[in-house]
């Protein structure tokens, strides 16, 4: 039988082009995304790092993890949004 909702964590790295402000804002859409999908949403703001390599020319992101229980179906939804959302420059949906 199948399960019916999963844990989940979502990493997601900001452009240190943005400003603290359009970080917060797009911190904000997606944790409105993920909380009218999701149960037990927590989220946590790492702030900025240096990344292990440069990504489009940048050394350093803002890194923004969220755990959270769903179905099956919503981490993909997810993924799809963030992949075409501007200054997200990288993230990652894991089972926990």
């Amino acid at each position: 039988m199948a399960k019916i909702n999963e844990s989940y964590e979502a990493m997601v790295i900001f452009s240190s082009k943005l400003d603290e402000e359009a970080v917060n804002t797009l911190t904000a859409k997606f944790n409105d995304l993920i909380e009218a999908n999701a149960s037990d949403v927590t989220l946590s703001n790492w702030g900025k790092r240096k990344l292990a390599y440069a990504i489009n020319y940048e050394t350093e992101g803002t890194y923004v993890l969220w755990s959270f229980t769903s179905t099956p179906e919503f981490p993909a939804e997810l993924e799809r949004i963030l992949g075409i959302t501007d200054g997200v420059i990288r993230f990652l949906v894991t089972v926990k």
